[in-house]
């Protein structure tokens, strides 16, 4: 029997200031809000609680109520978590990365830092959390968390929170990141704030300081959460060092269950169908060449394809070439896209936009190739060529190879 439509907590529709626009309904990813005898109500076998659709009604007429038991003392959160994501059973680089700052933060608030692992029959990976800097992996294994799916990995990470009362947690920006921590947010009420660049501890109050780029990167914006717990922020890949394998670490793994309606789910995992357009993954990548506009069209990505495999590397892409449908998204760097820190980073025909720099300034070495000298690209770069890509790549590429024969 299929549950009644309801408007319970915690997220309802009130009635007197709802005016039947429709704007909800077409806004709501999973049709959760339907029309039904003249009413809007919101079906909760279907709703993921994401909140697209509160700040989309104009009249105010969809809000999200706190629920009781989620309301506690500041004082009552303790501990530093970080959300251990993995795919196909091998945890994810990100969050090596996550582990070194939150072992800064924990160290700081002198506290415990865990991390949380989520899949199936992934033990051997709690162990190498802990020689990452952990001192608790708390371990949920179970069949049906073996594949990222929203509601179950939402609805486990809830009832951990509110049982052991974490007061930071933290998660790559990752694309199971970004639509797994919206979903916790939204059902702990509190706050969210995701790309982050930078974290810290104030020094004061002992609050989390969070910095993200703003206005397309222009400005760097400062966050706290001062009235609600966790504090929770996603953060990019590549802009945090991991702490050093350490064999000898010692550490805790704290087993939990959960009943089969925590675990369940309305949707199902059908296949993982790999990105075969990248021969090297672009955020692990030492060397990276990128291609933009300049190149003219897509057939001439071949440029970019070959300088990038002399040095075995990766291709990375500007966001207008991705846009135009050149490349695929995977490919692209930049604020929208993937933060990148390689070895060596090469731009061709890519001016520089703020989103683009966004994603690609803290490589180590930049070389830039473009005929316009005014190029924002040629400011931040340490060795720049001015001129036509397409009489420089080639005798260069041809170059390397010689070189790299000899």
């Amino acid at each position: 029997m299929n549950q009644k439509p309801t408007n319970s907590l915690p997220i309802r529709i009130i009635e007197e200031k709802c005016t039947l626009c429709g704007i909800c309904i077409d806004s709501c990813p999973v049709t959760a809000i339907i029309e039904e005898d003249g009413i809007l109500v919101i079906d909760k076998t279907l709703c993921t609680l994401c909140g697209i659709c509160v700040p989309i009604c104009t009249e105010g007429a969809i809000i999200i109520e706190s629920e009781k038991k989620i309301t506690s003392k500041l004082e009552e959160y303790k501990d530093v978590w970080v959300f251990a994501e993995q795919k196909r059973g091998k945890v994810e680089p990100v969050v090596y990365e996550l582990l070194g700052k939150g072992r800064e933060l924990a160290d700081k608030l002198n506290c415990n830092l865990s991390a949380v692992l989520l899949g199936f029959t992934i033990e051997e990976e709690a162990e190498k959390l802990i020689q990452k800097g952990s001192d608790t992996v708390i371990l949920i294994d179970e069949p049906e968390l073996a594949n990222y799916l929203p509601e179950p990995y939402t609805k486990v990470l809830k009832e951990l929170s509110l049982e052991y009362k974490p007061e930071i947690i933290l998660a790559g920006s990752t694309t199971i990141g970004r639509s797994l921590f919206g979903r916790l947010a939204v059902s702990l009420s509190t706050g969210l704030t995701a790309d982050c660049t930078e974290l810290d501890i104030d020094k004061e109050d002992n609050k989390l300081i969070q910095t993200r780029p703003a206005f397309g990167g222009n400005i760097m914006a400062t966050i706290i959460t001062p009235n609600t717990r966790p504090q929770m922020a996603t953060v990019r890949h590549k802009v945090m060092k991991e702490l050093s394998l350490n064999k000898s670490r010692r550490g805790k793994v704290v087993r939990k269950n959960f009943s089969r309606e925590i675990l369940s789910s309305s949707t199902k995992f059908i296949e993982f169908v790999e990105d075969l357009s990248q021969q090297v993954k672009l955020t692990e990548a030492d060397i990276i060449v990128s291609g933009g506009r300049g190149l003219g069209c897509p057939e001439n990505f071949k440029l970019v394809q070959s300088l990038a495999d002399v040095f075995c590397g990766a291709v990375g892409a500007s966001r207008p070439v991705v846009d135009d449908g050149w490349i695929p998204f995977s490919h692209q760097v930049g604020q929208t896209g993937k933060t990148v820190s390689p070895k060596l980073y090469i731009a061709i025909g890519i001016s520089g936009s703020v989103q683009h720099l966004a994603g690609m300034q803290s490589s180590e070495i930049i070389v830039a190739i473009n005929k316009d000298s005014d190029a924002p690209i040629f400011k931040i770069c340490d060795y720049g060529i001015v001129g036509d890509l397409f009489d420089i790549v080639p005798p260069l590429t041809k170059k390397l190879k010689e070189a790299l024969k000899k």
